[in-house]
């Protein structure tokens, strides 16, 4: 919303929402700071001395324009960031990197403004913002996932289909699990993770492979008689469909897409496969035969107790115009094909 949120360090603001007005009155409170993830930070050849991140002092005469500039890679090229940067060389990143990460799970830009403060409550109260605990934002556990309901789903690869819908108790994504069947909990079951892609799920996009591996997946599920699909709602490997769409731009001026979630400040992947886990134990499953090319995904559902008995291959969908796509996940993501 562009509004200011107050944390127990200090004032963010994310840089995509933004206002020149607001830039103006941050500035007047204090010395501000733009906080950089290191991804895009080595994009923009700024040092990184936090580890994870980087945070520049505003210059005095900073502008909407340039703040913009330097967390949207999209005129990169035509507009080479130049120094030199001053840079924040203290031990109080906390602030930063919690406002990175609310950017990032409000599907923003992981870019944001700081203002350290030392009255912080003081400060929300008397320009009527909003207090987060910065605690919590970042703590790394994962929210509860709470089934909501489930109900009978007849579909074309099977009749006898169900869909079960599961909430985060801390507001985010509901995520959704598809049945096929009746499958044995004490038996290892056919499954799939499958993140949400609205370009390949529902449009048909040839720059991808998702929409094909969905409908193969429960197509085999069908034939079986029995397997579970969870319908993950991580778009664009976690970081929305507006990034995801950021990074297309990016790809068509020719980067990779690896390389353009970096230029974008995002990891490789930003997905948080220890949901798909939960909903498999909610379910009362504990053993599956997974269904996937990501052996990530296997490690990933090992570590959080998930037995995976078999790895079974989901090779499907691939076509000229993704296939450099599908070469870049296997040569920097580790996927078999």
């Amino acid at each position: 919303m562009g509004v200011p949120v107050v944390m127990s360090d200090g004032v963010i603001l994310a840089v995509e929402t933004l206002k020149a007005d607001r830039l103006k009155d941050l500035c007047s409170f204090g010395a501000a700071q733009l906080a950089l993830t290191d991804w895009r930070a080595r994009t923009l050849k700024v040092h990184v001395y936090d580890s994870d991140l980087t945070r520049i002092a505003l210059p005095e005469d900073v502008s909407l324009t340039w703040v913009r500039a330097m967390a949207d890679p999209a005129d990169d090229l035509n507009m080479p960031m130049k120094g030199p940067h001053r840079l924040v060389r203290d031990d109080q990143s906390a602030l930063a990197r919690a406002g990175i990460q609310l950017a990032k799970s409000a599907r923003l830009l992981p870019s944001v403004l700081c203002l350290p403060l030392d009255m912080p409550a003081g400060f929300a109260h008397q320009h009527d913002l909003t207090m987060v605990d910065q605690t919590v934002v970042l703590n790394s556990q994962l929210s509860p996932m709470q089934p909501v309901i489930h109900a009978r789903l007849p579909m074309t690869v099977s009749e006898a289909g169900r869909l079960h819908v599961f909430r985060p108790e801390d507001g985010g994504e509901e995520h959704y699990a598809v049945e096929i069947g009746t499958p044995d909990r004490s038996k290892p079951v056919l499954a799939r993770l499958h993140s949400a892609c609205f370009t390949g799920d529902v449009l048909g996009s040839l720059k991808c492979d998702c929409g094909p591996q969905l409908h193969g997946a429960l197509a085999q599920m069908g034939e079986e008689g029995q397997g579970v699909l969870l319908y993950l709602n991580q778009e664009g490997r976690g970081i929305g469909l507006a990034n995801k769409m950021r990074a297309y731009a990016l790809q068509d001026q020719g980067f990779d897409t690896v390389e353009a979630n970096h230029r974008l400040g995002f990891e490789d992947d930003e997905r948080d496969f220890r949901i798909g886990a939960e909903i498999l134990r909610k379910l009362g499953f504990g053993q599956v035969r997974l269904m996937t090319n990501n052996p990530a995904k296997i490690a990933r559902m090992e570590g959080c107790g998930i037995t995976v008995t078999e790895r079974v291959p989901l090779q499907v969908g691939r076509n000229p115009l993704n296939d450099q796509y599908l070469k870049t996940k296997a040569a920097k993501s580790g996927h078999l094909f």
